[in-house]
């Protein structure tokens, strides 16, 4: 159950990341004001990839380790830190210096990791291998 539920949320993981990237791309083309539905999208995308390496982590607990998984580890770690520098540098900055550019580099980069680390394990970035 652990598996399914690690493998299904990898779907919320890539939805918030597209809003965030999509989002972040009309603040920086529109030239609009930040505003804080940005920091809520990627507060959101940031939470859904960490309870994601959470459930990960919990599989690795429960079945064997297998040496193949720790490209896959090491990328969503990697992922994971990158979804959140952004939106903690974000929340201490004064409302007048915060900007849409930051949140669109952390979302193409935490997404690139993310589909790096699905083909890392063989795993279909959209679909599954279980059906």
């Amino acid at each position: 159950m652990l598996l399914y539920a690690h493998s299904g949320i990898r779907y919320l993981v890539i939805l918030a990341g597209l809003a965030v990237v999509a989002y972040a791309l009309m603040g920086v083309v529109g030239r609009r004001p930040y505003d804080s539905r940005m920091r809520v999208l990627s507060g959101v995308f940031a939470m859904f990839l960490h309870l994601n390496v959470l459930l990960g982590l919990g599989l690795l607990f429960t079945r064997p380790f297998a040496p193949y998984l720790i490209g896959h580890i090491s990328l969503m770690v990697f992922a994971a830190v990158a979804a959140q520098i952004v939106p903690s540098v974000m929340r201490r900055r004064p409302e007048e210096e915060r900007t849409w550019l930051p949140h669109l580099v952390s979302g193409v980069v935490s997404l690139g990791l993310i589909v790096a680390a699905l083909m890392a394990i063989g795993a279909p970035i959209f679909g599954s291998r279980y059906s």
